[in-house]
């Protein structure tokens, strides 16, 4: 089969579409003829090594352990795995595996749910990481409420705009903070209001909200705990940093801050699981959660395809279509 592969880490100059040996399902798996992949953050970390506490943690130390990038996928059931019966060979799907920027790829039940009808291949492709952590950052760590005040910081990047959909699918009033390129897209998804983080301290404390979705930022926790209410709640959900460990010391801050102040602290780890999908699927049905589709590239400009995501340039999910 076709993969986009890499032999080391790097970006787009380590790319290169080769042949590679078909992967084959295993125990409670599925193997899964690729539409479409979804190029997300998650994805680059693995395929740049960055940051190198990565390496640390077993994702291969000079070379990816996985020579295939690519986290997300939506396609069509090829084969199925011993013991699988929930899915047959047919069956559109979408999900999260390692080595999705590929033709094929193969993936746990546990992580696979059904394709919701209403959407392409290109959009279900970019919902799962998303899902995944706007559903748990949301509902499991920040316990939303309907009528709270609900900042989400990265409100135009691929989580933020999921989270903020949802936000307002629970009940919440959002505000989102993104640059003015991406304002009018965060209003059409639900936020009452919009805060360009280029002109506005967004954390001065002038507004208070109930709860702050902190995505992927560098915000100092001091200065976003000046914007929560005096019992409100902060999920830290990612964070970058350094190329060594990243934005890992911002959580650790406020993991040992948290038990001493009247405010929650929260971060967390990621879990992927179909139930978050099964959710995501009900929501995209009732029309409270559409993904927002950046350019789609054929596998063949796979590198292409990582170059415009590293630029930022383009509203939307950059996709690899198989």
């Amino acid at each position: 089969m076709r993969a986009l592969t890499q032999d080391r880490y790097g970006t787009t100059g380590v790319l290169a579409v080769r042949d590679v040996e078909r992967p084959r399902p295993g125990e409670g798996e599925v193997l899964v003829r690729v539409a479409a992949a979804g190029m997300d953050r998650g994805a680059w970390h693995f395929m740049t090594g960055e940051p190198y506490l990565m390496r640390l943690l077993g994702f291969g130390f000079r070379a990816p352990s996985v020579a295939v990038p690519g986290t997300n996928f939506a396609g069509v059931v090829e084969t199925v795995g011993e013991g699988v019966t929930a899915y047959q060979p047919g069956d559109e799907v979408y999900g999260a595996c390692r080595g999705t920027f590929a033709e094929f790829a193969v993936a746990s039940v546990e992580k696979v749910a059904p394709k919701p009808p209403r959407l392409s291949f290109e959009e279900a492709a970019v919902l799962p990481y998303p899902t995944f952590v706007a559903l748990q950052a949301l509902r499991d760590h920040g316990h939303v409420q309907p009528g709270q005040r609900v900042l989400v910081v990265g409100a135009s990047g691929a989580v933020g705009t999921i989270a903020v959909q949802l936000a307002s699918a629970f009940g919440a009033t959002v505000t989102g903070v993104c640059s003015a390129g991406g304002a009018d897209l965060v209003r059409s998804l639900g936020a009452s209001d919009v805060i360009d983080y280029t002109t506005t301290d967004f954390a001065d404390g002038s507004v208070r909200f109930d709860l702050i979705l902190d995505i992927g930022g560098r915000t100092p926790v001091r200065r976003l705990r000046r914007a929560l209410t005096r019992t409100g709640t902060l999920v830290i959900v990612g964070g970058e940093g350094d190329r060594w460990i990243g934005g890992i010391h911002r959580q650790l801050g406020a993991a040992l801050l948290s038990p001493f102040v009247p405010q929650r602290l929260v971060s967390f780890v990621t879990r992927e699981h179909a139930r978050e999908l099964l959710t995501m699927n009900e929501l995209v049905a009732a029309g409270q959660v559409r993904p927002v589709l950046g350019p789609v590239f054929p596998l063949s400009e796979g590198a292409a395809a990582v170059a415009a995501f590293e630029e930022g340039r383009s509203p939307g999910r950059v996709v690899i279509s198989a």
